[in-house]
């Protein structure tokens, strides 16, 4: 789920930017979007970990 919500993640950011913002810069809608989509990704992460910390699973 965590990959999947990343990946669309990559594609709503880098349509935003070239769409809505008017971003026509690849390499700006690149690091931007692969940005976000890290970004996610870690905050993810995170918060699984905290919840498995706080129920006591190993």
């Amino acid at each position: 789920m965590q990959e999947i919500l990343t990946a669309v993640t990559y594609l709503v950011v880098w349509l935003l930017c070239e769409r809505v913002i008017g971003i026509e810069s690849g390499l700006v809608n690149l690091i931007v979007s692969l940005g976000a989509a890290v970004g996610v990704y870690v905050f993810i992460a995170v918060r699984d970990h905290r919840k498995k910390k706080e129920s006591g699973e190993p």
